[in-house]
C-alpha cells in the first residue's frame, strides 16, 4: 500500500512538468493549442488537457506559365 501511496505521489507531481512540455514543443513548431484544427490546418503535436497542437498548412505553389 506505501508503494501505492508513493507512486501515485511521484505521478501528480510530475504531471506539471509533462504538460508544460507538450506547450513548449507546440510553441517552437510555431503552433497553437487548440481543441479543434481547422480545415486549412494540420495536427503536428498534442499540447496539455486534451488539446490539439494545429500549424497552418501553406500552399503549393504552382507555375502555371509552363
Amino acid at each position: 500500500m506505501r508503494l501505492f501511496l508513493f507512486l501515485f505521489a511521484v505521478l501528480f507531481l510530475l504531471a506539471p512538468a509533462r504538460n508544460t512540455f507538450f506547450d513548449e514543443r507546440c510553441s517552437k513548431l510555431k503552433g497553437r493549442c487548440v481543441p479543434t484544427c481547422k480545415k486549412n490546418e494540420e495536427l503536428v503535436a498534442l499540447c496539455q488537457k486534451s488539446l490539439k497542437c494545429c500549424m497552418t498548412l501553406q500552399p503549393c505553389s504552382h507555375d502555371e506559365d509552363k
